[in-house]
């Protein structure tokens, strides 16, 4: 048997972690046993539906490093892969569902379904349909169809029948058709087929043959199987997800910050990073190896690994990871990608040569959280007309000898002749000191901030090395004019 799986979104603009988890797992599982992973468009809800949100799911897979073998753009065997192109199928099997006397029509109006809610509630019942169209007369029926009333389709559930299914995740699990809410709605009132029906008709002539999904699915999966009975099809295999929450164990939510796979690549997360992370929400390799490539991801994956209990996205673990990832990066491609990030910061790289700039990356990105951090590490090295803080201001105040480190280091590197490395940058600075008998902190400070403007950041010798003489004459100049008022 040939597995085949799905990862079936809605187009509404933006892909959650969760649906990214979802789709990663369904990935890992197929890619695993060699088999298919199709991506099938559930474009039903016409409102909402826009071909850029349909974009948006394929651009955040993609960099994901998550391909599909069949879907919308690819085709396939099974299509069409959305479901609006799909209607006429599920009217044929609708059909079907009425031939066999398993639907009927419902008249009920929302003002009578939200009374009898009420009703059920007050007496301390759980909220479920009664019935009460199942056995309509046609006289019935179209005294309602007069009054404009137009019907829903519902499927009859059997009463008192215990379902029980075994789930790969959750293992084997019983719900009793009277918890299901009573006979459940298969098309609306405007036709439009809804989500437990299409779904099971889809999964079986795309011959899906395992449905791995988030948890809050199961509540679906009794009245799926009873559709599968119903249409004749054989059901799938079923595995659910964990829910993943955030640190304070509530459901993960827009309050515990960035939820949507954009706003993570926005702020300068790897895709190989997050792809990493989202697979350990849930699954845990047994040889607890936690940096892993998609191609370690998938030879290690199995699904009867991953826990049941909810996963907890802990921001300060991806944080860690996603710098695991930076500090290993091919140094072209991490540069490549930092160029947006300094380009939105205003830095005109274009003024700067490609091998210097990689070479100002790899001194740097050991300090890198996110690769938007990059401008404010790789500062020192692409700005040369800085403002001097007020603390380096300060310091260098309390002390006028400390003006005269920087006015000799001025010159004797005006005077120097040669190529300015770490070697040479040391020797000028100890002559300085030699010279002043200055040390510690009123030799070395006082440089720094003839660099840098600022009391802290990357090593002087190779900042030195990477600016050259000229741009480190320019700094000094442009520190002491800054300074005049102290000397």
């Amino acid at each position: 048997m040939t597995v085949r799986v799905r990862f079936a979104p809605s187009p509404t603009g933006f892909m959650h972690v969760g649906n990214a988890r979802t789709a990663l797992f369904n990935y890992l599982f197929a890619k695993h046993y060699g088999g298919k992973l199709i991506l099938r468009i559930e474009d039903t809800d016409v409102e909402r539906h826009s071909e850029e949100a349909v974009k948006v799911i394929y651009e955040a897979l993609r960099w994901m490093g998550i391909e599909w073998d069949e879907g919308p753009d690819v085709g396939g065997d099974y299509g069409p892969y959305r479901q609006s192109a799909r209607l006429d199928i599920y009217r044929e099997y609708v059909e079907k569902l009425k031939e066999k006397g398993l639907v009927y029509e419902c008249y009920c109006t929302p003002e009578e379904l939200e009374a009898m809610r009420k009703e059920q509630l007050e007496r301390g019942e759980p909220p479920r349909y009664t019935g009460k169209c199942r056995h309509l007369t046609e006289e019935e029926k179209e005294k309602l169809r007069k009054e404009g009333r137009k019907p829903v389709l519902r499927f009859k559930v059997p009463e008192d029948r215990v379902i029980v299914f075994e789930d790969l995740v959750k293992g084997r699990i019983e719900i009793n058709s009277r918890q299901l809410g009573g006979d459940f709605v298969i098309v609306r009132s405007n036709g439009m087929p809804v989500y437990n029906f299409v779904v099971v008709v889809d999964d079986a002539l795309m011959k899906v043959t395992h449905v791995i999904r988030g948890e809050d699915h199961i509540s679906n999966t009794p009245k799926q199987l009873l559709l599968y009975e119903a249409l004749g099809f054989t059901p799938p295999k079923f595995a659910h997800l964990p829910m993943i929450l955030g640190t304070d164990r509530s459901k993960l939510s827009k309050r515990h910050g960035s939820t949507s796979v954009k706003e993570f690549r926005e702020k300068g997360y790897l895709p190989e990073a997050f792809t990493n992370f989202l697979a350990l929400l849930g699954w845990y390799p047994k040889d607890g190896k936690e940096i892993l490539s998609m191609e370690e991801l998938i030879e290690r994956f199995d699904i009867k690994d991953v826990n049941s209990a909810p996963a907890v996205f802990d921001t300060t673990k991806l944080n860690w990871m996603n710098q695991v990832y930076i500090r290993s990066y091919p140094i072209d491609k991490l540069t490549e990608l930092l160029i947006p990030y300094l380009e939105k910061a205003g830095y005109a790289l274009s003024s700067f040569d490609r091998k210097w700039l990689e070479r100002v990356v790899e001194v740097t990105r050991d300090y890198f959280t996110v690769l938007s951090d990059a401008p404010t590490y790789m500062e020192t090295f692409l700005k040369d007309d800085f403002e001097v803080l007020d603390e380096a201001k300060n310091f260098i105040a309390e002390n006028p000898d400390r003006v005269k480190v920087i006015e000799l280091f001025y010159e004797k590197l005006k005077a120097f002749d040669g190529e300015l490395s770490q070697e040479a940058f040391k020797k000028l600075v100890k002559e300085v000191g030699k010279e002043l008998k200055a040390k510690g902190k009123n030799l070395f400070m006082p440089i720094r901030i003839a660099l840098t403007g600022k009391m802290s950041g990357v090593e002087l010798p190779i900042l030195v090395e990477l600016l050259g003489k000229e741009r480190t004459l320019k700094r000094t100049e442009n520190t002491l004019k800054q300074l005049s008022d102290i000397s």
